[in-house]
């Protein structure tokens, strides 16, 4: 395998899976990058009705300085609440509707919408936490607030990579130990290579939400753990196992856990700082009174972060290939196999999928 070359071999293969295929593929790509500004001009409206409809206000007002905790954890809960309600329909489009109609996944819309409110949810009152302590910081360090929320963000990340594969995960699909069979015998062998212990190694119903074979190895110390899609015993050849799972195997060998811990960070400071020097600019712009230490600020400073955010895209994305890389050579020599890591037609989505991460 050291005589690989990669890039000629993911062409190669790429080749072969004909031009309609590789259009339609490359369609759902382009639908995905005009997506990415779509959402913001969505993002846009929904701070606008958000401020203009005075709720968060009115959420905030009933809790005096006594009460300031709890009245700023309130009041972002309800803003994370509110901000998916609104964005529920275009949700439904992106994320079930046009994935149906790329026959990506089967999931009924009941079932999309009961697991999509699992999930707001879940993420209302952990963002609620997360800016709870935000605001915090907002009022206790001042101009440099941006900087201390660094260390809150890698606390954050390190308590979710913790958590997510025994608290989060098993609250939307159903995970068993992967059955005996050359699957399991291949997979016991690159798990030993990266130290991760046989008895770590689950199948899950990933066919209720994707049609696509993936993996994924989550967690930090003691919680890490590998696990596939059901899928990959339905449709996938042992050489794509081997190559999806390799390749996020490669993850945790190469410590990306811990790098996520440093760039999310670093990330968060960065735009954090860009929303500190612009707030009164877009306050003024979507006519909030609101000022950044208060907790009703939210759907702007939130805005503020998603605008700068899609415009670093190119430097995300050049970071996160340059990870991708390694890893695809890294998954290529564990599986011994030189081939696409998802089923065709949808290989040049994968890499769109890692580029938007």
């Amino acid at each position: 395998m050291s005589n690989l070359n990669v890039d000629e071999a993911t062409q190669a293969h790429i080749q072969i899976l004909g031009k309609e295929a590789l259009e339609k593929s490359a369609n759902y790509t382009i639908g995905n990058h005009w997506l990415i500004l779509v959402g913001l001009l969505v993002s846009a409206l929904i701070t606008w009705i958000i401020v203009r409809s005075g709720l968060l206000d009115k959420v905030a007002a009933r809790f005096g300085e006594k009460r300031r905790k709890l009245g700023t954890f309130l009041t972002c809960t309800v803003f994370f609440l509110l901000s998916s309600i609104l964005s529920l329909p275009f949700s439904i489009y992106t994320d079930w509707a046009r994935e149906h109609s790329y026959d990506r996944s089967a999931q009924p819309l009941s079932d999309f919408l009961i697991q999509g409110s699992i999930e707001t949810v879940i993420t209302a009152v952990l963002a609620g936490l997360f800016f709870l302590g935000v605001y915090a910081l907002i009022r206790r360090t001042g101009k440099r607030w941006w900087l201390w929320s660094g260390g809150l963000a890698a606390v954050a990340v390190l308590s979710i990579q913790l958590l997510g594969p025994t608290v989060i995960a098993p609250l939307f699909n159903d995970y068993t130990p992967l059955p005996e069979g050359e699957v399991r015998v291949a997979l016991e062998e690159m798990a030993a290579e990266a130290d991760i212990p046989a008895d770590r190694i689950y199948v899950f119903d990933g066919s209720r939400q994707s049609n696509n074979f993936t993996a994924n190895v989550a967690g930090i110390g003691g919680s890490a753990r590998i696990a596939i899609s059901d899928v990959a015993l339905k449709d996938a050849s042992l050489d794509e196992v081997k190559a999806v799972t390799g390749h996020e195997i490669g993850h945790y060998v190469l410590g990306h856990v811990w790098r996520s811990a440093f760039v999310v960070p670093l990330t968060i400071i960065i735009l954090f700082f860009l929303a500190d020097r612009s707030y009164p600019f877009f306050a003024r712009l979507f006519g909030s009174s609101a000022k950044l230490q208060e907790a009703r600020s939210i759907p702007i400073l939130l805005f503020i972060v998603s605008l700068f955010g899609v415009l670093a895209t190119p430097v995300f994305n050049g970071l996160t290939r340059i990870g991708e890389d390694r890893r695809i050579s890294l998954s290529l020599s564990a599986s011994g196999a030189g081939v696409s890591v998802l089923h065709p037609p949808f290989c040049r989505m994968a890499r769109a999928q890692c580029d938007g991460a």
